[in-house]
């Protein structure tokens, strides 16, 4: 970790103890990112950003404020500190509030071992421009593609350091690729267009931008002549690229902060059946290469292999230490937080059991129904789960799809349909969330 980063948030903790704060906790985050986009074979925006930026957050006795700030002279340090004080002193008390025991922090972690940030040289941009021009031109030699609405390639780097008065200091650096594209088929009134894209820590782990390419095209080329399904009762597969959304919303409703304020359709479901019998949902913060691990969270605590749900039993709530202790309960090492505001909950990767069947084999054996390749808008009622999404994909005939849809809505309530999805064995296993095609087997589609 940057000596740099370390030494500025220490001197962000001595500002804050001279400017009479109880106690208090620094981060410095410095950042580098690369952004290439192609437009007919020529470079049409390049953008570079380089930055630091810094964050302090201040207790007096029991009332906590938080500032930021993207200058580091000493006297800024200053500055923000005697600030930060003064709206401490002027918050709300909160008895929650505190940083974790010293019993409780982290004492060591291997960070070789999660494999968070390449060591090859950062790209140039021309290898960047390459990457974007390579997958806009394979997406323009498939027939039936007009144009390209967009292929673009980046690059980010970001290091970030922790410390606290508590006497925790740690560190960690990022790095991250990827490759996009957007492909647009027909014209007119009758444009379709749809996209691909990979993002790794590691350039060497990324897929070959032709391949994106290809894929935005043939994505697009799929949703022609969509039309309008029945209104009905339907089996509806959600494919793997929108399924983990559907997970999301059971991991939004475990989140303590949700809990904490009474705003969840799952405050009764701890120790009950909120998946089926067979299925659960593991969160692994140690995964090598993948963007949702870290060796500690934002307090300064070890992160932990844990079962959110185990053979469809909701086991616990995702928890920050304040929201555990409103709770009376310890927290999961999941608080999270940027330079602006104080920590929360938030959710590592997670893997939900994957299905003994294909997705092919899913969509044989649903008959007559929907699959969902995208989504939007939402009406999704925080505290009975009322679920209602407008939608557009596929349309399955006999086991075989037909034609695309679109300009439908599918609806239901959460914690029933999660109790009966049926998983393919599709999940990609390098992503933060490793979520297969989910199939369930009745729900409410209105289209024409």
């Amino acid at each position: 970790m940057s000596k740099t980063l370390d030494d500025l948030a220490q001197r962000l903790l001595k500002a804050a103890q001279l400017a009479g704060a109880d106690a208090a906790d620094a981060m410095a985050v410095q950042g580098t990112s690369v952004s290439i986009d192609v437009r007919a074979g020529k470079l049409e925006n390049a953008e570079r950003s380089e930055g630091t930026d810094i964050g302090l957050r201040v207790f007096v006795g029991q009332r906590q404020a938080n500032v930021s700030a993207s200058d580091t002279r000493d006297e800024t340090l200053t500055t923000m500190a005697e600030r930060a004080v003064a709206m401490a002193k002027e918050a709300p008390e909160d008895p929650h509030i505190g940083l974790a025991d010293p019993g409780q922090l982290v004492k060591s972690w291997d960070l070789d071992a999660l494999e968070l940030c390449d060591p090859a040289p950062e790209p140039a941009p021309e290898a960047l421009q390459r990457d974007a021009a390579e997958a806009e031109a394979a997406a323009l030699s498939v027939a039936g593609i007009s144009q390209v609405q967009s292929a673009s390639a980046g690059y980010g780097a970001t290091q970030v350091h922790l410390a606290a008065s508590n006497g925790f200091s740690g560190g960690y650096a990022r790095t991250d690729r990827g490759t996009s594209c957007v492909a647009i088929a027909g014209t007119g009134a009758e444009m379709e267009r749809d996209y691909d894209g990979d993002g790794r820590i590691f350039q060497s782990d990324l897929r070959a931008a032709r391949d994106i390419g290809r894929s935005a095209a043939e994505r697009a080329l799929a949703r022609q002549n969509a039309k309008q399904p029945p209104t009905g009762t339907f089996p509806v597969l959600f494919d793997e690229r929108i399924s983990s959304s559907l997970i999301g919303h059971l991991l939004g409703a475990a989140n303590g902060a949700s809990v904490a304020r009474g705003s969840s359709w799952l405050l009764d479901a701890l120790g009950q059946e909120v998946l089926p019998k067979h299925l659960s949902i593991i969160e692994d913060p140690y995964r090598a290469r993948v963007s949702g691990s870290r060796p500690f969270d934002a307090e300064g605590l070890a992160t932990q292999k844990r079962a959110i749900v185990q053979d469809g039993v909701l086991t616990g709530w995702t928890l920050d230490l304040a929201n555990g202790r409103k709770l009376g309960m310890d927290s999961t090492a999941n608080a999270a937080r940027g330079v602006g505001g104080p920590p929360s909950p938030s959710i590592w990767n997670i893997a939900l059991t994957q299905g003994d069947q294909s997705r092919a084999a899913l969509i044989k054996d649903m008959g007559t129904g929907l699959i969902v390749t995208s989504m939007m808008g939402s009406t999704i009622n925080p505290n009975t789960g009322d679920y209602s999404r407008g939608a557009s994909g596929l349309w399955v005939e006999n086991g075989e799809i037909t034609h695309a849809v679109n300009e439908c809505t599918i609806a239901g309530n959460l914690r029933d349909m999660l109790r009966r999805i049926i998983p393919a064995n599709d999940a990609r296993a390098h992503l933060s969330r490793v979520v297969p095609s989910l199939l369930i087997e009745d729900m409410i589609l209105a289209g024409s």
